[in-house]
Protein backbone atom coordinates (compact mmCIF):
# COMPACT_ATOMS: atom_id res chain seq x y z
CA UNK A 1 0.00 0.00 0.00
CA UNK A 2 1.75 3.22 -1.51
CA UNK A 3 1.65 6.76 0.74
CA UNK A 4 -1.21 8.16 -1.34
CA UNK A 5 -3.31 5.08 -0.85
CA UNK A 6 -2.86 4.67 2.54
CA UNK A 7 -3.47 8.86 3.17
CA UNK A 8 -6.58 8.13 1.14
CA UNK A 9 -7.57 5.50 3.37
CA UNK A 10 -7.52 7.17 6.71
CA UNK A 11 -9.69 9.88 5.87
CA UNK A 12 -12.34 7.05 5.77
CA UNK A 13 -10.97 5.45 8.74
CA UNK A 14 -11.43 8.56 10.34
CA UNK A 15 -14.84 9.59 9.18
CA UNK A 16 -16.29 6.26 9.98
CA UNK A 17 -14.42 6.22 13.20
CA UNK A 18 -16.25 9.16 14.38
CA UNK A 19 -19.81 7.96 13.54
CA UNK A 20 -18.79 4.29 15.56
CA UNK A 21 -17.57 6.06 18.46
CA UNK A 22 -20.95 8.22 18.50
CA UNK A 23 -22.95 5.06 18.37
CA UNK A 24 -20.48 3.45 21.20
CA UNK A 25 -20.85 5.78 23.43
CA UNK A 26 -24.74 5.25 23.46
CA UNK A 27 -23.97 1.87 24.27
CA UNK A 28 -24.40 0.02 27.71
CA UNK A 29 -20.99 0.96 29.52
CA UNK A 30 -21.02 -2.03 32.11
CA UNK A 31 -17.46 -3.86 32.28
CA UNK A 32 -16.68 -7.07 31.90
CA UNK A 33 -16.35 -9.76 34.74
CA UNK A 34 -14.45 -12.79 34.62
CA UNK A 35 -14.69 -16.02 37.32
CA UNK A 36 -11.98 -18.01 38.28
CA UNK A 37 -12.20 -21.59 37.02
CA UNK A 38 -10.99 -24.47 39.30
CA UNK A 39 -8.17 -26.27 37.67
CA UNK A 40 -5.85 -29.24 38.39
CA UNK A 41 -2.47 -27.66 39.87
CA UNK A 42 0.24 -26.88 37.28
CA UNK A 43 3.21 -24.78 38.12
CA UNK A 44 5.79 -23.24 35.85
CA UNK A 45 8.76 -23.66 37.57
CA UNK A 46 12.98 -24.14 37.90
CA UNK A 47 16.08 -21.82 38.07
CA UNK A 48 17.35 -19.14 36.27
CA UNK A 49 16.84 -21.22 32.86
CA UNK A 50 12.75 -20.77 33.35
CA UNK A 51 12.87 -17.05 34.82
CA UNK A 52 11.57 -16.46 31.44
CA UNK A 53 9.07 -18.67 29.18
CA UNK A 54 6.18 -20.69 31.28
CA UNK A 55 4.32 -20.11 27.70
CA UNK A 56 1.05 -21.66 26.96
CA UNK A 57 -0.55 -22.85 23.12
CA UNK A 58 -4.13 -22.90 23.42
CA UNK A 59 -5.73 -25.15 20.43
CA UNK A 60 -8.04 -27.54 19.88
CA UNK A 61 -6.41 -30.99 19.45
CA UNK A 62 -9.47 -33.50 19.48
CA UNK A 63 -11.74 -32.32 16.28
CA UNK A 64 -14.36 -31.11 19.30
CA UNK A 65 -14.01 -27.70 18.94
CA UNK A 66 -12.96 -26.74 21.69
CA UNK A 67 -9.47 -25.37 22.49
CA UNK A 68 -7.16 -27.65 25.00
CA UNK A 69 -4.60 -26.07 26.94
CA UNK A 70 -0.85 -27.24 26.93
CA UNK A 71 1.41 -25.50 29.57
CA UNK A 72 5.13 -25.09 29.29
CA UNK A 73 6.79 -26.49 32.98
CA UNK A 74 10.08 -25.71 33.16
CA UNK A 75 11.50 -28.54 35.71
CA UNK A 76 8.96 -29.33 36.03
CA UNK A 77 6.50 -31.47 32.88
CA UNK A 78 4.33 -29.59 30.56
CA UNK A 79 0.92 -30.55 31.17
CA UNK A 80 -2.01 -30.73 28.51
CA UNK A 81 -5.31 -29.64 30.09
CA UNK A 82 -8.85 -31.31 28.01
CA UNK A 83 -11.35 -28.88 27.47
CA UNK A 84 -14.60 -31.14 28.90
CA UNK A 85 -16.69 -27.94 28.85
CA UNK A 86 -20.24 -29.38 28.16
CA UNK A 87 -21.84 -26.45 26.10
CA UNK A 88 -21.48 -23.14 25.32
CA UNK A 89 -23.49 -22.36 28.55
CA UNK A 90 -21.71 -23.78 30.89
CA UNK A 91 -18.72 -23.13 33.05
CA UNK A 92 -15.48 -24.14 31.57
CA UNK A 93 -13.51 -27.32 32.47
CA UNK A 94 -10.63 -28.61 32.14
CA UNK A 95 -8.98 -31.94 32.88
CA UNK A 96 -5.15 -33.03 32.87
CA UNK A 97 -4.90 -35.73 30.16
CA UNK A 98 -1.24 -35.52 29.21
CA UNK A 99 -0.17 -37.37 26.82
CA UNK A 100 3.54 -39.18 27.30
CA UNK A 101 4.71 -37.21 23.92
CA UNK A 102 4.01 -34.09 25.69
CA UNK A 103 4.95 -34.79 29.37
CA UNK A 104 8.01 -33.34 28.38
CA UNK A 105 10.71 -31.26 31.11
CA UNK A 106 12.74 -28.28 30.36
CA UNK A 107 9.60 -26.58 28.01
CA UNK A 108 9.91 -23.13 27.78
CA UNK A 109 6.96 -22.43 25.55
CA UNK A 110 4.84 -23.93 22.79
CA UNK A 111 3.09 -22.78 19.44
CA UNK A 112 0.35 -24.23 17.61
CA UNK A 113 0.12 -24.72 13.86
CA UNK A 114 -0.16 -26.93 10.86
CA UNK A 115 3.16 -28.24 10.03
CA UNK A 116 2.77 -31.28 7.31
CA UNK A 117 -0.58 -29.68 5.94
CA UNK A 118 -2.56 -32.70 6.98
CA UNK A 119 -5.46 -30.83 8.44
CA UNK A 120 -4.39 -31.91 12.16
CA UNK A 121 -2.63 -29.47 14.25
CA UNK A 122 0.90 -30.02 15.20
CA UNK A 123 3.52 -28.69 18.34
CA UNK A 124 6.21 -26.47 17.91
CA UNK A 125 7.93 -26.91 21.41
CA UNK A 126 10.17 -24.89 22.93
CA UNK A 127 12.71 -25.56 25.35
CA UNK A 128 15.87 -25.33 27.25
CA UNK A 129 17.29 -27.45 25.44
CA UNK A 130 16.55 -29.84 22.51
CA UNK A 131 13.57 -27.69 20.70
CA UNK A 132 11.12 -30.45 19.56
CA UNK A 133 8.84 -30.75 16.29
CA UNK A 134 5.36 -32.84 17.22
CA UNK A 135 3.30 -34.66 14.29
CA UNK A 136 -0.24 -34.31 15.35
CA UNK A 137 -2.35 -37.67 15.37
CA UNK A 138 -5.58 -36.47 16.49
CA UNK A 139 -7.42 -37.32 19.55
CA UNK A 140 -4.73 -35.72 21.12
CA UNK A 141 -1.93 -38.03 20.57
CA UNK A 142 1.61 -36.67 19.17
CA UNK A 143 4.26 -37.90 18.24
CA UNK A 144 7.86 -36.78 16.78
CA UNK A 145 8.01 -35.94 13.34
CA UNK A 146 10.71 -38.06 11.93
CA UNK A 147 11.87 -36.76 8.98
CA UNK A 148 11.12 -32.79 10.11
CA UNK A 149 13.53 -32.70 12.74
CA UNK A 150 15.23 -29.64 13.49
CA UNK A 151 18.81 -29.72 15.16
CA UNK A 152 18.90 -26.45 17.95
CA UNK A 153 21.19 -28.77 19.39
CA UNK A 154 21.11 -27.95 23.49
CA UNK A 155 20.27 -23.71 23.24
CA UNK A 156 17.52 -21.76 24.91
CA UNK A 157 14.86 -21.07 23.12
CA UNK A 158 12.34 -18.21 24.20
CA UNK A 159 10.79 -17.22 21.06
CA UNK A 160 8.96 -18.67 17.90
CA UNK A 161 7.15 -18.09 14.57
CA UNK A 162 6.49 -19.51 11.34
CA UNK A 163 5.41 -18.47 8.14
CA UNK A 164 4.63 -20.06 4.63
CA UNK A 165 7.05 -18.28 2.14
CA UNK A 166 5.56 -18.66 -1.54
CA UNK A 167 6.20 -21.67 -3.33
CA UNK A 168 7.37 -23.88 -0.41
CA UNK A 169 5.30 -27.35 1.05
CA UNK A 170 6.10 -26.55 4.38
CA UNK A 171 6.76 -23.30 6.73
CA UNK A 172 9.47 -21.34 7.25
CA UNK A 173 10.30 -21.64 10.86
CA UNK A 174 12.23 -19.23 13.13
CA UNK A 175 13.65 -19.71 17.23
CA UNK A 176 14.84 -17.12 18.92
CA UNK A 177 17.26 -17.87 21.24
CA UNK A 178 18.32 -16.47 24.26
CA UNK A 179 21.97 -16.28 26.25
CA UNK A 180 24.13 -18.81 25.20
CA UNK A 181 25.25 -20.75 27.88
CA UNK A 182 28.07 -22.40 26.47
CA UNK A 183 30.05 -19.21 26.70
CA UNK A 184 32.63 -19.00 29.79
CA UNK A 185 32.59 -15.21 29.34
CA UNK A 186 28.37 -15.43 30.23
CA UNK A 187 25.53 -14.50 30.75
CA UNK A 188 25.69 -10.68 30.35
CA UNK A 189 26.66 -9.36 26.24
CA UNK A 190 26.55 -13.41 25.29
CA UNK A 191 22.71 -14.03 23.77
CA UNK A 192 22.82 -16.27 21.17
CA UNK A 193 21.68 -16.41 17.54
CA UNK A 194 17.96 -16.31 15.64
CA UNK A 195 17.97 -20.20 14.22
CA UNK A 196 15.94 -19.99 10.76
CA UNK A 197 15.07 -22.74 8.93
CA UNK A 198 13.74 -23.11 5.17
CA UNK A 199 12.37 -26.05 4.23
CA UNK A 200 14.68 -27.62 1.12
CA UNK A 201 13.60 -30.92 -0.35
CA UNK A 202 10.57 -31.67 2.00
CA UNK A 203 12.29 -31.00 5.21
CA UNK A 204 14.96 -29.03 7.06
CA UNK A 205 18.83 -28.57 6.71
CA UNK A 206 20.52 -27.23 9.27
CA UNK A 207 19.86 -23.64 10.46
CA UNK A 208 20.66 -20.39 9.03
CA UNK A 209 21.92 -18.15 12.35
CA UNK A 210 20.85 -14.62 12.39
CA UNK A 211 23.30 -12.79 13.92
CA UNK A 212 23.64 -10.58 15.95
CA UNK A 213 21.15 -12.54 18.27
CA UNK A 214 20.39 -9.80 20.90
CA UNK A 215 18.58 -12.29 23.34
CA UNK A 216 15.25 -12.72 22.08
CA UNK A 217 12.24 -13.40 23.95
CA UNK A 218 9.45 -13.19 21.07
CA UNK A 219 9.78 -13.38 17.87
CA UNK A 220 6.98 -12.62 14.93
CA UNK A 221 6.31 -13.06 11.00
CA UNK A 222 4.48 -10.50 9.79
CA UNK A 223 3.60 -8.57 6.58
CA UNK A 224 3.70 -5.47 7.82
CA UNK A 225 3.56 -3.63 4.74
CA UNK A 226 1.11 -5.72 2.74
CA UNK A 227 3.28 -6.87 0.26
CA UNK A 228 2.78 -10.36 0.15
CA UNK A 229 5.84 -10.87 2.14
CA UNK A 230 6.48 -11.60 5.82
CA UNK A 231 8.89 -10.03 7.65
CA UNK A 232 10.56 -10.87 10.99
CA UNK A 233 10.18 -8.99 14.10
CA UNK A 234 12.08 -9.90 17.30
CA UNK A 235 11.77 -8.09 20.40
CA UNK A 236 14.96 -8.19 22.61
CA UNK A 237 15.57 -8.57 26.42
CA UNK A 238 18.11 -5.58 27.34
CA UNK A 239 18.97 -7.42 30.64
CA UNK A 240 21.75 -9.81 28.63
CA UNK A 241 22.59 -7.75 25.41
CA UNK A 242 23.57 -4.90 28.04
CA UNK A 243 24.55 -2.53 25.20
CA UNK A 244 25.04 -1.84 21.67
CA UNK A 245 21.79 -3.96 20.62
CA UNK A 246 18.18 -3.07 20.02
CA UNK A 247 14.81 -4.62 18.65
CA UNK A 248 15.39 -5.84 14.94
CA UNK A 249 13.33 -6.56 11.86
CA UNK A 250 14.96 -8.72 9.55
CA UNK A 251 13.79 -8.30 5.49
CA UNK A 252 13.28 -12.08 4.15
CA UNK A 253 14.91 -12.03 1.41
CA UNK A 254 16.94 -14.92 -0.20
CA UNK A 255 19.35 -13.25 1.49
CA UNK A 256 18.11 -12.05 5.31
CA UNK A 257 19.22 -9.30 6.01
CA UNK A 258 18.19 -6.39 9.11
CA UNK A 259 16.05 -3.28 8.20
CA UNK A 260 18.46 0.09 9.02
CA UNK A 261 17.56 3.37 9.95
CA UNK A 262 18.12 4.64 6.29
CA UNK A 263 14.93 2.89 5.23
CA UNK A 264 13.08 3.99 8.85
CA UNK A 265 13.79 1.85 11.06
CA UNK A 266 14.08 3.12 14.50
CA UNK A 267 16.49 2.11 17.07
CA UNK A 268 14.72 0.31 20.61
CA UNK A 269 16.83 -0.89 23.52
CA UNK A 270 14.09 -2.66 25.08
CA UNK A 271 13.79 -5.19 28.20
CA UNK A 272 11.42 -6.90 25.73
CA UNK A 273 9.72 -9.47 26.15
CA UNK A 274 6.35 -9.75 24.41
CA UNK A 275 4.49 -8.52 20.95
CA UNK A 276 1.05 -8.50 19.92
CA UNK A 277 0.10 -7.04 16.72
CA UNK A 278 -3.23 -6.06 15.50
CA UNK A 279 -4.59 -2.91 13.57
CA UNK A 280 -5.95 -0.56 16.03
CA UNK A 281 -6.95 2.37 14.26
CA UNK A 282 -8.34 0.75 11.28
CA UNK A 283 -6.04 2.14 8.69
CA UNK A 284 -5.52 -1.58 7.70
CA UNK A 285 -1.66 -1.50 9.30
CA UNK A 286 -0.47 -3.48 11.90
CA UNK A 287 -0.03 -1.46 15.08
CA UNK A 288 2.25 -3.30 18.33
CA UNK A 289 2.23 -3.45 21.76
CA UNK A 290 5.49 -5.07 23.35
CA UNK A 291 5.95 -5.40 26.95
CA UNK A 292 8.66 -4.67 28.74
CA UNK A 293 10.45 -3.97 32.56
CA UNK A 294 8.80 -0.49 33.19
CA UNK A 295 6.37 1.19 31.07
CA UNK A 296 4.92 -0.77 27.65
CA UNK A 297 5.11 0.43 24.64
CA UNK A 298 1.75 0.58 22.34
CA UNK A 299 2.95 1.58 18.99
CA UNK A 300 1.02 2.28 15.68
CA UNK A 301 2.71 1.92 12.30
CA UNK A 302 3.00 5.19 10.40
CA UNK A 303 1.12 5.61 7.56
CA UNK A 304 3.17 8.33 6.19
CA UNK A 305 5.75 6.15 4.75
CA UNK A 306 6.74 2.97 2.48
CA UNK A 307 8.87 2.04 5.49
CA UNK A 308 9.37 0.13 8.76
CA UNK A 309 8.14 3.13 10.61
CA UNK A 310 5.81 2.46 14.25
CA UNK A 311 5.52 5.88 16.10
CA UNK A 312 4.46 5.89 20.14
CA UNK A 313 1.11 6.43 21.57
CA UNK A 314 1.56 9.16 23.79
CA UNK A 315 1.55 8.27 27.76
CA UNK A 316 -2.01 10.15 27.70
CA UNK A 317 -3.33 6.90 25.75
CA UNK A 318 -3.54 5.15 28.96
CA UNK A 319 -1.50 1.67 27.75
CA UNK A 320 2.23 2.29 29.78
CA UNK A 321 0.89 0.14 32.30
CA UNK A 322 4.35 0.96 34.04
CA UNK A 323 3.07 0.52 37.66
CA UNK A 324 0.82 -1.98 39.74
CA UNK A 325 -2.48 -0.50 39.91
CA UNK A 326 -3.35 -2.43 43.02
CA UNK A 327 -1.29 -4.72 45.36
CA UNK A 328 0.55 -1.88 47.74
CA UNK A 329 3.76 -2.18 45.88
CA UNK A 330 4.46 0.89 43.62
CA UNK A 331 7.66 -0.33 42.05
CA UNK A 332 7.96 -0.59 38.12
CA UNK A 333 5.94 -3.32 36.49
CA UNK A 334 7.26 -6.33 34.37
CA UNK A 335 5.14 -7.53 31.53
CA UNK A 336 5.00 -10.25 29.79
CA UNK A 337 2.98 -11.77 27.30
CA UNK A 338 0.35 -9.31 25.35
CA UNK A 339 -2.66 -10.15 23.44
CA UNK A 340 -5.16 -8.04 21.99
CA UNK A 341 -8.99 -8.73 21.63
CA UNK A 342 -12.96 -7.17 22.83
CA UNK A 343 -13.50 -8.27 25.59
CA UNK A 344 -16.77 -6.79 26.15
CA UNK A 345 -17.84 -6.96 22.54
CA UNK A 346 -18.37 -3.23 21.85
CA UNK A 347 -16.58 -2.87 18.46
CA UNK A 348 -13.13 -1.95 19.99
CA UNK A 349 -10.13 -4.07 20.76
CA UNK A 350 -8.78 -4.13 24.15
CA UNK A 351 -5.50 -4.85 26.07
CA UNK A 352 -4.56 -8.03 28.16
CA UNK A 353 -0.92 -8.58 30.01
CA UNK A 354 0.20 -10.71 32.10
CA UNK A 355 2.44 -9.37 34.57
CA UNK A 356 5.14 -10.63 37.30
CA UNK A 357 8.69 -9.85 38.72
CA UNK A 358 11.69 -12.09 37.02
CA UNK A 359 12.30 -13.26 40.07
CA UNK A 360 13.33 -11.18 43.20
CA UNK A 361 14.56 -8.30 41.02
CA UNK A 362 14.46 -5.51 44.09
CA UNK A 363 14.07 -2.51 41.69
CA UNK A 364 10.59 -4.03 40.19
CA UNK A 365 7.75 -4.60 41.93
CA UNK A 366 6.61 -8.31 43.79
CA UNK A 367 3.46 -7.91 43.77
CA UNK A 368 2.54 -7.30 39.92
CA UNK A 369 -1.27 -8.04 39.02
CA UNK A 370 -2.08 -8.79 34.97
CA UNK A 371 -3.46 -5.62 33.19
CA UNK A 372 -6.88 -5.81 31.30
CA UNK A 373 -7.28 -1.83 29.52
CA UNK A 374 -10.39 -1.35 28.18
CA UNK A 375 -10.46 1.19 24.95
CA UNK A 376 -12.71 3.95 25.38
CA UNK A 377 -15.01 5.65 22.80
CA UNK A 378 -12.03 8.31 21.88
CA UNK A 379 -9.68 5.35 21.97
CA UNK A 380 -7.84 6.03 25.09
CA UNK A 381 -7.48 2.89 27.28
CA UNK A 382 -8.99 2.77 30.96
CA UNK A 383 -7.75 -0.24 33.33
CA UNK A 384 -9.93 -2.28 34.73
CA UNK A 385 -8.41 -5.84 35.90
CA UNK A 386 -9.03 -5.35 39.58
CA UNK A 387 -12.86 -4.64 38.74
CA UNK A 388 -13.01 -7.42 36.31
CA UNK A 389 -11.72 -9.90 38.23
CA UNK A 390 -8.05 -10.87 36.78
CA UNK A 391 -5.57 -9.10 39.11
CA UNK A 392 -3.40 -12.00 40.16
CA UNK A 393 -0.26 -11.03 42.14
CA UNK A 394 1.57 -14.55 41.30
CA UNK A 395 4.21 -14.32 38.93
CA UNK A 396 2.11 -14.11 35.56
CA UNK A 397 4.54 -15.45 32.41
CA UNK A 398 2.65 -16.36 29.20
CA UNK A 399 -1.14 -16.35 28.73
CA UNK A 400 -4.16 -16.51 26.54
CA UNK A 401 -7.05 -14.30 25.09
CA UNK A 402 -9.30 -16.47 23.51
CA UNK A 403 -13.15 -17.86 23.47
CA UNK A 404 -12.78 -21.13 25.22
CA UNK A 405 -16.51 -22.34 25.13
CA UNK A 406 -17.35 -20.83 21.89
CA UNK A 407 -20.03 -18.35 23.78
CA UNK A 408 -18.95 -15.42 21.98
CA UNK A 409 -16.68 -13.67 24.79
CA UNK A 410 -13.26 -14.17 25.36
CA UNK A 411 -11.60 -15.73 28.31
CA UNK A 412 -7.91 -15.58 30.03
CA UNK A 413 -5.81 -17.97 30.89
CA UNK A 414 -2.17 -17.49 32.30
CA UNK A 415 1.09 -19.67 33.63
CA UNK A 416 2.80 -18.52 36.53
CA UNK A 417 5.81 -18.92 37.82
CA UNK A 418 6.42 -20.83 40.89
CA UNK A 419 2.92 -20.54 41.46
CA UNK A 420 -0.51 -22.50 39.58
CA UNK A 421 -2.06 -21.49 36.52
CA UNK A 422 -5.28 -19.60 36.57
CA UNK A 423 -7.97 -19.44 33.96
CA UNK A 424 -10.56 -17.39 34.18
CA UNK A 425 -14.12 -17.15 32.56
CA UNK A 426 -15.37 -14.38 31.04
CA UNK A 427 -19.47 -13.71 32.57
CA UNK A 428 -20.34 -10.25 31.59
CA UNK A 429 -23.62 -9.71 31.00
CA UNK A 430 -23.84 -7.01 29.07
CA UNK A 431 -21.72 -7.49 26.33
CA UNK A 432 -22.47 -6.70 22.70
CA UNK A 433 -22.83 -8.87 19.96
CA UNK A 434 -19.76 -11.24 18.17
CA UNK A 435 -18.58 -13.48 15.52
CA UNK A 436 -16.22 -16.26 15.42
CA UNK A 437 -14.33 -16.93 12.18
CA UNK A 438 -12.48 -20.19 11.39
CA UNK A 439 -10.51 -20.10 8.25
CA UNK A 440 -9.50 -23.36 6.43
CA UNK A 441 -7.93 -23.63 3.20
CA UNK A 442 -6.07 -26.40 0.89
CA UNK A 443 -2.40 -27.41 1.88
CA UNK A 444 0.20 -27.30 2.77
CA UNK A 445 -1.15 -24.19 4.64
CA UNK A 446 -4.34 -25.39 5.94
CA UNK A 447 -4.96 -22.33 8.11
CA UNK A 448 -4.17 -19.87 6.11
CA UNK A 449 -1.31 -18.17 7.99
CA UNK A 450 -0.53 -14.91 6.06
CA UNK A 451 -4.24 -14.18 5.36
CA UNK A 452 -5.47 -10.76 6.08
CA UNK A 453 -9.44 -10.73 7.07
CA UNK A 454 -11.36 -7.45 6.46
CA UNK A 455 -14.88 -6.68 8.74
CA UNK A 456 -16.86 -4.19 7.93
CA UNK A 457 -18.81 -3.22 10.82
CA UNK A 458 -21.28 -0.10 9.52
CA UNK A 459 -18.60 1.40 6.91
CA UNK A 460 -15.43 0.74 9.76
CA UNK A 461 -13.57 -1.57 8.63
CA UNK A 462 -11.05 -4.02 10.93
CA UNK A 463 -8.29 -5.75 9.36
CA UNK A 464 -6.56 -8.81 10.65
CA UNK A 465 -3.61 -10.45 9.70
CA UNK A 466 -3.70 -14.55 10.84
CA UNK A 467 -0.09 -15.24 12.16
CA UNK A 468 1.70 -17.80 14.34
CA UNK A 469 4.23 -16.49 16.70
CA UNK A 470 4.49 -13.76 19.02
CA UNK A 471 3.21 -13.23 22.50
CA UNK A 472 5.81 -14.55 25.16
CA UNK A 473 7.04 -18.32 24.41
CA UNK A 474 3.41 -19.54 23.19
CA UNK A 475 0.06 -18.10 21.16
CA UNK A 476 -3.25 -19.76 19.95
CA UNK A 477 -4.30 -21.17 16.87
CA UNK A 478 -8.13 -20.97 16.54
CA UNK A 479 -11.10 -18.76 15.68
CA UNK A 480 -10.98 -15.05 15.02
CA UNK A 481 -12.77 -13.37 17.27
CA UNK A 482 -14.63 -9.99 16.29
CA UNK A 483 -16.50 -7.41 18.64
CA UNK A 484 -19.83 -6.09 16.75
CA UNK A 485 -21.13 -3.84 19.46
CA UNK A 486 -24.69 -3.15 18.56
CA UNK A 487 -24.79 -3.85 15.02
CA UNK A 488 -26.78 -6.97 13.50
CA UNK A 489 -24.39 -7.96 10.85
CA UNK A 490 -20.83 -7.54 9.46
CA UNK A 491 -19.49 -7.59 5.70
CA UNK A 492 -16.31 -9.57 5.48
CA UNK A 493 -14.04 -10.88 2.86
CA UNK A 494 -10.81 -12.88 3.34
CA UNK A 495 -7.40 -11.73 1.49
CA UNK A 496 -5.91 -15.24 0.75
CA UNK A 497 -2.18 -15.72 1.03
CA UNK A 498 -0.66 -15.04 -2.01
CA UNK A 499 -3.13 -11.66 -2.83
CA UNK A 500 -6.41 -13.44 -4.27
CA UNK A 501 -9.13 -11.34 -2.57
CA UNK A 502 -12.56 -13.13 -1.81
CA UNK A 503 -16.03 -11.76 -2.03
CA UNK A 504 -17.64 -9.85 0.35
CA UNK A 505 -20.37 -11.47 2.03
CA UNK A 506 -22.81 -10.61 5.20
CA UNK A 507 -22.07 -12.65 7.97
CA UNK A 508 -25.26 -12.08 10.99
CA UNK A 509 -24.44 -11.99 14.46
CA UNK A 510 -23.60 -14.11 17.33
CA UNK A 511 -22.44 -17.47 14.83
CA UNK A 512 -18.69 -19.15 14.32
CA UNK A 513 -18.39 -18.97 10.64
CA UNK A 514 -15.81 -21.00 8.53
CA UNK A 515 -14.40 -19.53 5.27
CA UNK A 516 -12.53 -21.10 2.79
CA UNK A 517 -11.33 -19.77 -0.59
Amino acid sequence: MRRPEKLALIAAVLSAQAAFSEQAAMADQTGPTFTAVPLADHIYDGGWEHYVGGGLAVFDCNGDDLPELFAAGGENPSQLFRNTTDSRTAALSFVPQTPEALALTGVTGAYPLDIDGDGILDLAVLRAGADVLLKGLGACDFTRFDRLAVTGDDRWTTGFSATWEAGNDLPTLAFGTYVDRSDPDGPFGTCDDTLLYRPVDGSYGAPRLLSPGYCALSVLFSDWNRSGRADLRLSNDRHYYVRGGQEQMWAMETDPRLYSAEEGWRPYALWGMGIASRDMNGDGLQDVYLTSMGDQKFQLQSPATDGPVWEDVTYGYGTTAHRPYTGGDGRPSTGWHAAFGDVNNDGRDDIFVTKGNVEQMPDAAQKDPNNLMLQQTDGTFSEVGEAAGIASLHRGRGGALVDLNRDGLLDIAVVNRRAPMEVWQNTSAAAGNWILLQLRAPAPNTRAIGAFVEIDIDGRILTREVTVGGGHAGGDSGDLHVGLGDAESAMIRVIWPGGRAGNWQRVMRNQRVVLTP
